[in-house]
């Protein structure tokens, strides 16, 4: 096994990806391996040796001599006996590799979420990352660990198995071997076979992407509504069928080669061999008479073991092949790594945060997010960053978390480059709410705490959603705090409105320590009534501490000591609210009509 070339400069190594592969399954649970080994090779042996060889040799061997029927039965005890043993270690290494591969799929598994959180955000907006993740997990959810240990104990199991059969077969006549010459060229064929088989499941890679995503979508509560109110299905199911479209054609295109390839692999291990074998050991039985019925039948049944035990072999180096394609995949994405690199310092108590002439361009696109942006941030100061969507409020967020780095001037932290401090450390001053919130499938109390609770844990999490506004829902469900969100997987969980998952998604600050809190359009599910209740108890929370919010609504910018405007990755106007909004530019144009709409909105209320 040496290399598979894919593409003009892309080889993959075979053998040193098997290799990557066995080290994986033996450093999570070396009994895997171990057991495979044990059966297959105990099983191999007697299934192609002992049983279709060695067996018959000595049954034919007392028949032709005459000899008398204990001697027979002795054997034929002995034979029992070996079945028996074969039988129980087979039976006990079937019982270890059912605990052992629900280990190794343990340890992988968490070898590649650990992996897909340490890598960068960046990363999860590149659809070439995403297929090689997707091809990266197949190797648990399809088993291939499991398959890649068969295969390996198959191989050397068959191969020693070959041994003893070749030198049983070279002790009757050795010109036999010529006739199993043709079956070395079956490892060639099948590796270029697996070749073929991989380059056809890569390019369908993208097609299967695809429709996961809307296998997913449809059985998912978030686009359940969408999903019934609107022509939106029809679009899902038709970039289903186009998947499914294409991935016929690919299986066409490839359908043909693969074809012959089985061919030509069963012209090389099935017909030459077997033709040779028998019509030169019919010439000797029947012409030549040299050979007894023993030796006959011996020869005829020891060349279509080799010749099946040869395809076995064969078809496990292929199957091995297509495995350490696979875990090249795997490889490849453990390699991956982290264009955020972490510093040397540890961030210290908040004093100011500054950007100094911030230019940034997200990866693939041709227009600057961000450009030639200044402003200082002290420690107690509470800064609304306002604009339309897309104006770059959001990224700036970003770059201040270091999920991506800038691309011109530089971020400070207390005086200090970001890039200098360990990106944790950083991030452990940042009190975050996002404005694409997530809750998670576990208890509220730990979707507030972000852990496991303790009883101290819940105390502090029901202050924090009180502060949030959300404790009176939540303490009317069944288990109270203790409710895990969703039906998912809890039948007595529970669901709520968006604005009381915003709610509870805010109350993670109000539970969290912090230097800087980061406010990322944190009422843009509330209606006013709540927002203005949320902002009261913000003011509260984050007393003597520094905030920053971010929203396109302008309640946040009265609260602010200072305003900044932003319009095109720019900062158009900056100011108090006061001076800005006498100023007659962009943010009194904003602000006047957002007040006008909110004036209509309560006068509706009061009709």
């Amino acid at each position: 096994m040496g290399y598979i070339k894919l593409h003009e400069d892309i080889k993959v190594p075979v053998a040193k990806n098997v290799v990557y592969a066995l080290k994986l399954v033996w450093k999570a649970d070396k009994r895997l391996i171990l057991s495979y080994l044990a059966s297959n090779i105990v099983d191999n042996i007697f299934q192609h040796y002992i049983q279709s060889i060695l067996f018959l040799k000595v049954l034919l061997s007392v028949i032709d001599s005459n000899a008398d029927f204990s001697v027979y039965f002795k054997d034929l005890l002995m034979f029992f006996g070996v079945t028996v043993f074969i039988k129980i270690t087979t039976w006990a290494a079937a019982y270890v590799r059912q605990v052992s591969t629900k280990n190794v799929l343990k340890v992988l598994n968490n070898m590649v979420f650990e992996k897909a959180t340490e890598l960068d955000v960046s990363q999860y907006e590149n659809p070439e990352f995403y297929d090689k993740y997707q091809r990266a997990t197949l190797v648990m959810s399809a088993g291939y660990f499991d398959i890649v240990c068969y295969n390996f104990a198959n191989a050397i199991s068959g191969i020693l198995a070959l041994a003893l059969v070749i030198g049983t077969v070279m002790l009757i006549d050795p010109v036999y071997l010529l006739f199993l010459v043709p079956t070395m060229f079956v490892f060639i064929i099948e590796v270029a076979k697996s070749k073929v088989v991989y380059k056809r499941d890569l390019k369908m890679t993208g097609n299967n992407r695809t429709k996961a995503y809307i296998q997913r979508t449809v059985f998912l509560k978030d686009f359940s509504k969408d999903m019934r109110t609107s022509n939106i299905f029809s679009v899902m199911m038709k970039r289903f069928d186009a998947a499914i479209k294409s991935n016929v054609e690919i299986l066409r295109k490839y359908g043909f080669p693969l074809f012959a390839y089985s061919i030509v692999s069963t012209l090389f291990s099935e017909f030459i061999p077997i033709i040779g074998t028998y019509a030169y050991a019919g010439y000797q039985f029947i012409k030549k008479s040299t050979m007894t019925v023993s030796g006959f039948s011996v020869v005829v049944s020891s060349i279509a073991t080799v010749r099946e035990a040869t395809l076995v072999v064969a078809e496990n180096f292929d199957d091995m092949t297509q495995m350490a394609l696979y875990f090249q995949n795997l490889r490849e994405f453990f390699e991956y790594e982290s264009e955020i690199k972490d510093g040397e310092k540890e961030a210290d108590e908040f004093r100011s945060l500054e950007f100094k002439n911030v230019t940034f361009c997200y990866p693939g696109a041709k227009k600057n997010a961000l450009e030639n942006v200044s402003f200082i941030l002290r420690k107690g100061e509470t800064v609304a960053l306002v604009g339309v969507n897309g104006a770059g409020k959001s990224t700036l967020i970003k770059l201040i978390l270091r999920f991506y780095d800038v691309t011109g001037g530089e971020i400070l932290y207390n005086g200090i480059n970001i890039k200098e401090f360990k990106v944790n450390s950083l991030r452990s001053r940042f009190a975050t709410v996002f404005q694409d919130y997530k809750n998670f499938a576990v208890s509220i109390f730990e979707n507030v705490m972000c852990k496991e609770c303790t009883e101290a844990d819940k105390i502090k999490a029901e202050k924090a959603l009180k502060m949030a506004g959300v404790w009176d829902k939540i303490k009317s469900l069944p288990e109270g705090g203790d409710t895990v969100l969703t039906r998912e997987f809890d039948e007595n969980g529970a669901g709520l409105s968006g604005g009381e998952n915003q709610k509870l998604s805010t109350a993670r600050l109000f539970a969290s320590e912090y230097d800087v809190a980061i406010l990322d359009e944190p009422s843009s599910a509330l209606d006013p009534i709540a927002e203005y209740k949320m902002y009261e108890n913000l003011i509260s929370a984050t007393k003597n501490k520094t905030v920053i919010y971010i929203s396109h609504r302008l309640s946040s910018a009265v609260l602010s000591d200072k305003v900044y405007v932003l319009g095109n990755g720019q900062i158009l106007e900056s100011g108090t609210h006061e001076k800005l909004l006498t100023s007659g530019g962009k943010y009194s144009e904003m602000f006047t009509l957002q007040a006008s709409a909110y004036n209509r909105e309560g006068g509706e209320e009061n009709v």
